[in-house]
């Protein structure tokens, strides 16, 4: 039985990020732009794109979706990097924060990672996993369709083997496609009564199996940094994980360098956060396969730095920007509004951008069947009300989506 054929438009204009590369710096003028365009939908893949009337005549026992008013057309974003599944809240800790207190300040008194730990061991799985639901749901009315997401807040193998089971099955209730990682390498956790290294090999010997077994990831994270995991402590952890068939990310060079040579050295995915990347850094992820990923929502929660986004673009390396939506330093959560600010402060491109947030995120997840609106790609679409595409950033996140769309079904 054949796909019934679906056709939107007519869309003002229709931006496939087609024909563009996954590295290097971009510029507006490489955009592929479709004015008064269409999209022909069959299941759940986009089966041509192009001038509307023409669609319209040529495949007319397709479903319309007879649009009214004025529409920009992008591909349904993906957020690379999120800890969307938590428990409780961290107000505390910001308020400290921008009163002056330091980060050691504020764990001192009680709160940092550690806090949320404590709060999201408190609740059980269907609990973490409605929490779960409720973020990705309004990401995806954001025009989120693919959101990232980690354990981390478990930090013992039980804990976070409930994280990445309350993540599958919030999978069941969301529109969203929800990529789950394993980040139990956040930190040493308090109670645990050993070394950085045997909390390492503890959690690679009884995580590794049932994570396979249960097909909970098929992805592994570590926070390489000073009050973290240092190379040497990570190294043997993220090669035990590639001998079982994970592929890796690291939470790299945030505070301090280091994590990002180890994702390289290791070819991980991608290398996320390098707030702290200097010239040497910067060089070595540009000239690999490494996908650098920008999180302006912490450095706007942490009052640091940004990612030397520019620099690693015109050094020819590939930038994804995500969100890092968390409770703690980065509680905001919004991908259009974080990404029209680092835009601001690095001087990108709206081409570099929405390359960031679409198929060069899907890169750094793995993922090469979304992030443009293209023959044989998922159908996930985004459609803002406005004319013109540049309307998009500069409202820097209040331009909200008119529709969206993920895998040919309208979600919003």
């Amino acid at each position: 039985m054949t796909n019934k054929l679906k056709l939107i438009g007519p869309i003002t204009q229709l931006l496939t990020l087609d024909h563009l590369p996954v590295k290097g710096a971009l510029k507006d003028e490489q955009l592929e732009i479709i004015e008064q365009a269409g999209i022909l939908i069959e299941g759940d893949k986009v089966l041509k794109a192009g001038a509307w009337s023409p669609l319209k005549a040529e495949f007319p026992n397709a479903e319309l979706f007879e649009l009214e008013g004025e529409f920009v057309a992008i591909p349904g974003l993906v957020d690379c990097h999120t800890h969307i599944c938590f428990g409780g809240s961290r107000a505390k800790d910001f308020s400290m924060r921008i009163a002056g207190k330091s980060y050691l300040e504020i764990a001192q008194s009680g709160g940092g990672i550690w806090d949320t730990v404590t709060q999201t061991r408190k609740l059980d799985l269907d609990e973490l996993s409605a929490v779960t639901v409720k973020n990705a749901n309004r990401h995806l009315s954001e025009g989120v369709t693919t959101i990232e997401v980690k354990s981390g807040y478990g930090l013992s193998v039980e804990e976070e083997l409930k994280m990445l089971r309350a993540i599958k099955k919030a999978q069941e209730s969301t529109g969203a496609d929800l990529i789950s990682t394993c980040l139990a390498a956040h930190m040493k956790p308090r109670d645990f009564d050993g070394s950085n290294s045997e909390y390492l090999e503890l959690i690679s010997s009884q995580l590794y199996p049932v994570l396979r077994e249960e097909n909970l990831t098929s992805r592994i994270d570590a926070f390489v940094e000073k009050s973290a995991f240092s190379p040497e402590e990570i190294t043997p952890f993220f090669e035990e994980a590639k001998a079982w068939g994970f592929e890796l990310t690291v939470h790299a060079d945030q505070f301090t360098t280091g994590g990002s040579g180890v994702a390289v050295n290791l070819g991980a995915k991608s290398a996320d956060h390098l707030e702290a990347s200097g010239e040497n850094e910067i060089s070595i992820l540009a000239q690999s396969n490494t996908i650098a990923v920008a999180l302006p929502g912490a450095s706007i929660g942490l009052g640091c730095a940004f990612t030397p986004a520019r620099k690693i673009l015109d050094q020819g390396g590939a930038l994804a920007i995500a969100s890092d939506w968390n409770p703690g330093s980065a509680p905001m959560g919004d991908l259009i509004a974080q990404a029209s600010i680092l835009a601001t402060f690095e001087k990108l491109s709206t081409a570099e951008v929405l390359a960031g947030i679409t198929f060069r995120a899907a890169s750094a997840l793995g993922l090469n069947d979304r992030g443009k609106i293209k023959e044989g790609l998922l159908a996930d679409l985004v459609l803002f009300p406005a004319a013109d595409y540049r309307e998009i950033l500069y409202h820097q996140g209040k331009l909200k989506p008119a529709m969206v769309w993920k895998a040919g079904k309208k979600v919003g």
